[in-house]
């Protein structure tokens, strides 16, 4: 008679994408990688169709609808970074449905285009990469060069799940690099877009949150001071070392700081989970 299937009535554990050895549950949970999502959204809005596809579709510039647009994006990296493989397909196939049956205007070239054409998906995901690496740096989260590009490469999974091919997007930290150089000549701020900063000055929160509406204008500036100069330029801010930095030693202290809080209440639930098991 033949015994049971291995691992047959044994709990087996889904960490989904990335799990307790990787870089990017190390990394992802740091409350100081709040900046890195704004600045995420920042080198977003620069390239001009991917800008367009958001202002076209979506509520952004509604007030009354901004906050939960801001939740459900939460939410989604939440998963992706934490949730199971089949939460995280959930999530992808929810994603990949709306980009598929959207689309937006292109003035500059009179075209319509579909929401998922992936220039504008690769752009976003290095964008949001670029980001979560660059301020975990400059914050002081220990980063290894080699740790550095595993966290790059682990990215390529989540590329997979808004649709893109994992190959087509940088798989290390010097072809993140090229990728941004090779795309600048053409990126910019499009006019019918409000300034990010001077729609934080009056940036809708739910009640409960109202006391730290004062804190967000500062902390967009921060966002803003983490990008590289010539993206500043393009948002029409100064541009200077000085900026630069000013933006490393905040980064540095605030990180400093939110380790002082404690761990219940510095990470998230499914943060706090991570960290569990990665020290398993």
């Amino acid at each position: 008679m033949e015994g049971p299937l291995p691992g047959y009535g044994r709990h087996v554990r889904d960490d989904g994408l990335f799990g307790p050895g990787s870089v990017t549950w190390r990394v992802m949970g740091e409350p100081i990688l709040l900046v890195g999502g704004l600045r995420a959204l920042l080198v977003q809005g620069l390239h001009p169709r991917a800008m367009r596809g958001v202002l076209q579709n979506s509520a952004l510039m509604n007030p009354e609808e901004a906050w939960s647009r801001f939740v459900r994006t939460t939410e989604f990296v939440r998963v992706r970074t934490y949730g199971t493989r089949a939460e995280v397909e959930r999530a992808g196939r929810r994603v990949r449905k709306i980009h598929a049956t959207l689309t937006a205007y292109d003035p500059d070239t009179g075209e319509r285009y579909r929401l998922d054409e992936p220039g504008a998906l690769r752009w976003v995901h290095v964008g949001e990469v670029d980001s979560y690496l660059s301020v975990a740096r400059r914050a002081g989260v220990g980063l290894s060069d080699e740790e550095a590009d595993r966290f790059v490469a682990e990215w390529r999974d989540a590329a997979e799940v808004v649709g893109l091919n994992r190959d087509s997007v940088p798989g290390t930290v010097a072809e993140l690099r090229d990728y941004i150089d090779a795309e600048r000549p053409g990126l910019r701020f499009v006019p019918e877009a409000a300034h990010p900063l001077r729609l934080s000055l009056n940036a809708p929160l739910p009640l409960l949150l109202t006391p730290l509406k004062p804190a967000l204008p500062a902390v967009t500036l921060l966002a803003f001071a983490t990008l590289p100069r010539w993206a500043r330029r393009l948002y029409g801010l100064p541009a200077t070392p000085v900026g630069d930095l000013w933006a490393t030693a905040t980064l540095r202290t605030l990180h400093t700081g939110l380790h002082l809080v404690p761990e219940q209440v510095r990470y998230s639930p499914a943060a706090r989970r991570a960290r569990r098991l990665s020290a398993a």
